[in-house]
């Protein structure tokens, strides 16, 4: 058995970190429904480096697995009575509007709580629910910006760099997934509920705990050199490096190894951890001196003969092929009835008793309109005045 089967989530969030912290409760066997407009959510219609897939974007499949459709008018009195009526029904309820909106659609943890007090209700925001900044945009690249963390790697002429995914977005589902567990585990053993507030901004910047720590308590600057170093605040040789054929990675080598390694001992002389971090540039520009000479393949299995800390530099094809990949299941692979055949990441945490599991690919909007409301005590009939009244919509593959 799953580990949270017979639990039902409301997923009402849009974009990528509400529906993906959403997914991950539902690939541990939460009963997830995602409530969507009649027109559908605006990440189906977003398609995100162009693949649009058949009837279904990649970026909304890869996100809303797992989950059943329900398509309502929130603005609606109807829809927002439908909704109500779901409410009384679930364990966990996740939004991610705008400061203010939730309440105007009558979703807020203040007008919900009271139809079920036990309801674990997951607020994400931008920047907070209140503060200067609430009303701001939460958007992935400008919570980056915001974060300081563009200037921990890179030269000091290079113009301040963003990570090569949506970084922000993933950490806050990441953090709101916790959450979510947590206020479940606090409600089993005292049977309240409660609300559980997690903005972006907080959950960049508590990543980097150890960075800021380094420089709030030790004071240290954040200064990066005039080589491409990988991290302002570890110490050189640390960074990719360019081969005859390819890039590897050098994380924290002990110096007289890598001296040996490569034959250059001129490392050797930097013997401290001091020195280390203080000619960042110039072991930097001994060593990629010193790896341009051969191939990738060469300098992998030098490197790692004198025990040091290296790997390949991968392109998605790569990691996609890569053995380890494929020991360890990282992708899941399924048939979607309108996209096909679907291979994606899949739940990264292994439980040896309730194992995750895929029962459905990203539904389509409405999909499962009839079957929620059907459970929740609605007949047919009422179901089908519903969609008369363009209150809720319904879908199924072509």
């Amino acid at each position: 058995m799953s580990i949270l089967k017979g639990y039902k989530v409301l997923d009402c969030s849009i974009a990528m970190a509400g529906p993906f912290a959403a997914q991950r409760l539902g690939d541990l066997g939460a009963d997830v429904v995602k409530i969507e407009p009649v027109s559908g959510e605006w990440q189906r219609h977003m398609p995100a480096g162009g693949a649009s897939g058949n009837q279904i974007n990649v970026s909304f499949l890869s996100l809303n697995r797992n989950k059943r459709s329900i398509a309502v008018d929130l603005k609606s009195d109807a829809g927002r009575k439908l909704i109500r009526r779901l409410v009384g029904q679930a364990d966990v309820f996740i939004q991610n509007y705008r400061p203010g909106v939730a309440a105007r659609l009558g979703v807020d943890y203040e007008q919900l709580a009271p139809i079920n007090p036990r309801i674990v209700y997951v607020s994400i925001s931008g920047f907070g629910e209140d503060g200067p900044y609430a009303q701001r945009p939460g958007q992935d690249l400008l919570l980056q910006a915001m974060s300081g963390a563009m200037l921990s790697a890179g030269r000091k002429e290079d113009p301040p760099l963003a990570a090569g995914q949506y970084l922000v977005d993933a950490v806050t589902a990441y953090t709101a997934f916790e959450g979510a567990l947590a206020a479940l585990l606090h409600r089993e053993r005292t049977g309240e509920g409660q609300k559980v507030q997690v903005n972006m901004l907080d959950a960049i910047t508590t990543l980097q705990m150890q960075e800021l720590s380094v420089f709030t308590v030790g004071r240290k600057p954040q200064v990066r050199s005039a080589e491409p170093h990988a991290h302002v605040y570890i110490r050189a040789p640390y960074g990719t490096f360019a081969t005859q054929d390819g890039y590897l990675a050098l994380a924290m080598p002990d110096l007289g190894k890598l001296a040996e390694a490569l034959e250059e001992p001129r490392l050797a002389e930097y013997d401290t951890e001091s020195d280390g971090w203080n000619s960042r540039d110039a072991l930097f520009a001994l060593v990629r001196k010193a790896l341009a000479r051969c191939t990738l393949d060469y300098w992998m299995e030098r490197l790692e003969r004198h025990g040091i800390w290296t790997a390949p530099v991968y392109g998605y094809a790569d990691l996609v092929a890569d053995p380890q990949i494929a020991h360890n299941g990282t992708f899941i692979e399924y048939d979607h009835p309108t996209e096909g055949w679907v291979k994606t990441p899949g739940f990264p945490i292994r439980f040896s008793k309730t194992p995750s599991a895929v029962a459905r690919g990203a539904p389509l909007c409405g999909e499962h309109s009839a079957e929620v409301l059907s459970e929740a005590g609605l007949s047919s009939e009422e179901i089908a005045e519903l969609v008369r009244a363009g209150v809720i919509a319904l879908s199924a593959a072509r």
